[in-house]
């Protein structure tokens, strides 16, 4: 064993070693990469360590810091039942509406990337502008009012399904899945433009060895060209997707209140902003943060696990 652990640190010496004398031939590389470099650790890794950090402590900004330990996070899970309300909700509004978006994303990328330039260009301004339209999904709460000037209501009454209007965004039963709606609505576009920047760079040499070596039709076409070919585009939708899913907040916010009847609509973003900024209590809401950390990357390990078996 103690020969083991030698071998094993003489080794770790000697690519140390390896790895510093490369470093020092880019060393201009790293120069030209370190303003950048810089950016990204003061704006994303120093707050995502200050944010674990604080989730072990009591802060309410007011107060310096007083360092609790885990009972930020036995609270959490163990007290809180709204957050554990908040967790089924998001769960939910990621497991229906990640899937479907990214895949219909994909065939309807595939669908236009059949289609002449002018109509591909026109088509895709249109499948992406809920996503740049920024409060578009204001839209839904006129269609879904709760009296008969909502568009819904009044078609529904017109045609005789129903007598009185519905509460369609104060109704618990309702509440959720017009969310979701309207987050899938908007979710199709980012992923939607890596997707036809992806069909739009496969080499069309591909396909014609494809069909000499027995590609038959064009679904086998998809499995084993397009798809292989597409797995960073793929990756990047994905991680798009779960990131969209996990971060509602606004929607449910917008469209059903803060908070929301039986805190139907509740989320986790939702649930972190009013201890957040409601309530000032950062420590715990640092805890939501790192637990909806931790959600998102063990999603982003379970998706890329499964496209690396995708063409193989």
């Amino acid at each position: 064993m103690k020969e083991f652990f030698h071998k094993y640190w003489a080794l770790r010496k000697h690519n140390a070693r390896v790895a510093w004398k490369k470093a020092k031939r880019s060393k201009m590389c790293y120069a030209f990469l370190a303003p950048y470099a810089i950016l990204f650790a003061m704006f994303f890794i120093f707050p995502v360590v200050a944010s674990i950090f604080f989730s072990f402590t009591y802060y309410n900004i007011l107060e310096p810091p007083r360092f609790m330990g885990l009972q930020n996070y036995i609270s959490l899970i163990l007290e809180d039942d709204i957050f554990l309300t908040s967790i089924k909700n998001t769960l939910l509004i990621a497991v229906i509406t990640g899937p479907i978006g990214y895949i219909a994303s994909f065939l309807f990328a595939w669908l236009i990337n059949e289609l002449p330039r002018w109509v591909r260009s026109v088509a895709v301004i249109i499948f992406y502008a809920p996503t740049i339209a920024g409060n578009c999904y204001v839209i839904f709460s006129i269609f879904f009012r709760g009296d008969t000037y909502g568009y819904v209501n009044a078609l529904l009454m017109d045609i005789g399904i129903i007598d009185t209007p519905i509460l369609w965004l104060i109704n618990p039963t309702y509440m959720l899945p017009i969310c979701m709606l309207v987050i899938l609505w908007m979710s199709l576009g980012t992923g939607f433009l890596s997707f036809v920047a992806g069909l739009q760079g496969v080499d069309r040499s591909q396909f014609e060895a494809g069909y000499m070596d027995g590609v038959k039709n064009r679904w086998q076409e998809l499995w084993y060209i397009t798809l292989p070919n597409m797995k960073p585009m793929l990756l990047f939708g994905a991680v798009m997707s779960i990131t969209q899913a996990f971060g509602v907040c606004d929607v449910t916010m917008a469209l059903c209140g803060y908070p929301s009847t039986d805190y139907a609509a509740r989320t986790i973003v939702t649930h972190l902003f009013d201890y957040g900024y409601s309530r000032f209590e950062m420590g715990y809401a640092c805890a939501i943060a790192t637990v909806l950390f931790l959600m998102m990357i063990l999603c982003n390990k379970a998706i890329q696990s499964l496209l690396r078996r995708v063409g193989t």
